[in-house]
């Protein structure tokens, strides 16, 4: 964080000082709500949870150098008091945002968030000091902690913004106003919570309402391949760029194909000129996120050739996001077990089965969670889109949802031991550990409160034993 004296946090959070025996101490570190992170100079802010107090911490990060603490009440150790702790945390946010010369870039969508988000600031980063959301931290809390931990020398502050409601997304403006809004995709990801696809988009679109007018550089970044997406144009006075596969994109893809490891090569254009791409990362997906970073990197002034080569080099920065490993046996398994939705495993499966061919393929499914009305429709879609595309083996995991999957791969023309419906995770891994074969692909996707990234791990660790004991 940019360096502020206890005093000046005081009045910018509305707080009293409580055991500061000099206002005049800054804090020179991160702004931290866990703990374990404190460091000299550091601000802890100190969160009352279901489980844990924050409160009862307080002692121990001021002797791990912590400057104060951000409380609700006295903790008998330098403390700044406020009545609502996150309030103040998002006052704090919106001063040193403003107070900084970086251009604030935010996104949001139903699905790709937190990968196109990585690809925005990877590309940024080779232009200039980039500050990014940290894997998915993208709410109220998440999002003022990120742009805490800007900095003097910061240009590009890139922020994901998710909703679970109308109105979510407008506050995080508030707390972090942006100058470049991005808008991926409307899809069925939270329709359970939010009621249909027409109120995600009307959520969605808080995001570009928040924009400043075209003359004052703001620039909306639409997704032209959607048409929720397309019509937010007429919700923002900022400039519009279109990004898409569309002929009327200003930021489009052409020669769109897959390697034969499921790499996505296409041709990028812009409208300063047009340069080839060959991503690292994994799945046709990843195209759409990689026009979208694109487009802000060309708004921002750099080339097409040198959004290009970023693109090219970028990785993945977030765990359990088609993350690809290959065992020594040749097994490859991929975990994108971090969340699910229509959409995404739709795309998992395609990537799947390009990176399969000529291989056995075997797909480890669990729930999609917050679909409401469509859960059963939408998980016996995916179980017969898994026999559509010819992958070997289907094992759903858990309840009622797996369940569907299952019965949608059956109902589509899965016979004998093509699909299987199991308990929970380690009924998944004890079969898997049994069947696999030397080469087989393996893809492992869920919501993320069905915890199946213990399925890929634990199939790592038997290779990593197998491997131990062949020496």
């Amino acid at each position: 964080m940019i360096a502020l004296s206890l005093a000046e946090i005081a009045a910018v959070v509305g707080g009293q000082t409580h055991d500061i025996p000099d206002p005049s101490v800054q804090v020179t570190g991160p702004v931290v709500r866990d703990s374990r992170e404190a460091v000299p100079g550091s601000l802890f802010v100190a969160f009352v949870g279901e489980r844990v107090d924050g409160h009862d911490f307080a002692a121990a990060v001021v002797a791990a150098g912590s400057v104060a603490v951000l409380a609700s009440r006295p903790v008998g150790v330098p403390a700044i008091v406020v009545e609502d702790v996150q309030a103040a945390l998002g006052a704090l946010a919106r001063h040193v945002v403003n107070r900084l010369g970086a251009t604030l870039v935010a996104l949001t969508g139903s699905a790709g968030k937190t990968s196109t988000k990585d690809l925005i600031a990877q590309v940024l980063q080779t232009k200039a000091p980039t500050v990014f959301t940290p894997g998915s931290l993208n709410n109220e809390i998440g999002l003022p902690l990120t742009a805490l931990s800007a900095t003097e020398d910061t240009r590009f502050l890139v922020l994901e913004m998710g909703a679970r409601g109308i109105g979510h997304i407008r506050y995080l403006t508030e707390l972090t106003p942006p100058k470049v809004g991005v808008v991926l995709n409307v899809g069925s990801a939270h329709i359970g919570e939010f009621g249909g696809r027409e109120q995600i988009a009307q959520a969605k679109g808080e995001l570009v309402e928040s924009l400043p007018a075209a003359e004052d550089g703001g620039a909306a970044i639409l997704n032209a391949d959607d048409p929720l997406v397309r019509a937010m144009a007429s919700r923002t006075k900022a400039k519009v760029i279109l990004f898409g596969e569309s002929d009327e994109a200003d930021v489009r893809a052409e020669n769109v194909r897959l390697t034969d490891s499921g790499q996505p090569s296409f041709r990028l254009h812009t409208p300063s000129g047009a340069s080839d791409v060959t991503m690292r990362l994994y799945g046709e997906h990843h195209v759409s996120n990689a026009l979208a970073a694109a487009a802000v990197a060309h708004e921002l002034g750099m080339s097409a050739t040198e959004i290009a080569t970023a693109l090219s080099e970028a990785g993945s920065l977030s765990r359990w996001r088609m993350e690809v490993t290959e065992r020594p046996d040749g097994v490859t398994v991929v975990n994108d077990a971090y969340n699910a939705n229509p959409e995404s495993m739709r795309a998992a499966l395609r990537a799947l089965v390009a990176m399969g061919k000529g291989r056995r393929t075997w797909a480890v499914l669990g729930k999609m969670a917050e679909l409401g009305d469509e859960a059963l429709a939408e998980h016996d879609a995916v179980g017969r889109l898994a026999v559509r595309l010819n992958v070997s083996k289907l094992v759903a995991v858990g309840g009622r949802e797996a369940s569907w999957l299952q019965l949608g791969a059956y109902n589509e023309g899965s016979w004998g031991e093509e699909s299987v419906h199991v308990s929970d995770a380690q009924a998944a891994i004890d079969l898997l550990r049994s069947e696999l074969r030397p080469g087989d692909v393996v893809l492992v996707k869920a919501s993320r409160s069905v915890g199946l990234e213990g399925v890929a791990a634990a199939l790592l660790e038997t290779a990593a034993e197998g491997e131990v004991a062949g020496r």
